[in-house]
């Protein structure tokens, strides 16, 4: 149950276990919609360790959620301009999702922003993945659609999201 869950920052120390983690949550969330070769690449190219630390050097803040001492979910946001931020990665997994937790990973993010006199929160998400629902209960809107090129022929083909805070 989300009752049960700690939100924590993570260190560099933690770098492992969000790889680890989107290994173990991408192929499941991703089989139905991108390739396994599309999957490997972009677990190569964001979750790759050096990656992970180049992006925690460039101000990217790294959660994890943890339910009794073990990490369930990780989440990642930065401040993309003036007082506008964005949701890098959200994600749960399988054997924890639909319990509420991305709910109060938002929530923790938000109020974290909002400390900092932050107008909204943006995001993107793949345009045929079911996770869109779920950020549309949590008051985000649909304000465009991106193609983005990732190379080796790939691109990520998503919605851009945002939820106003003021």
């Amino acid at each position: 149950m989300a009752s049960d869950i700690i939100i924590r920052k993570a260190t560099t120390a933690d770098i492992d276990t969000i790889h680890a983690m989107a290994h173990t949550i991408w192929p499941p969330t991703f089989g139905d919609i991108l390739s396994a070769e599309q999957i490997n690449y972009m677990l190569n190219l964001i979750y790759s360790k050096p990656s992970l630390q180049s992006q925690a050097q460039q101000g990217h803040f790294f959660l994890l959620a943890e339910a009794h001492g073990d990490p369930v979910a990780y989440a990642d946001y930065s401040l993309l301009k003036n007082t506008i931020y964005k949701l890098n990665k959200i994600y749960i997994l399988p054997s924890h999702q639909g319990k509420g937790i991305g709910r109060l990973l938002i929530e923790y993010i938000i109020q974290s922003i909002q400390k900092e006199n932050a107008t909204a929160l943006l995001l993107n998400v793949n345009r045929h993945n079911k996770a869109k629902g779920m950020y549309e209960r949590l008051g985000f809107k649909v304000i465009g659609e991106e193609d983005i090129d990732i190379g080796s022929g790939y691109f990520m083909n998503d919605y851009i999201m945002e939820k106003k805070l003021k």
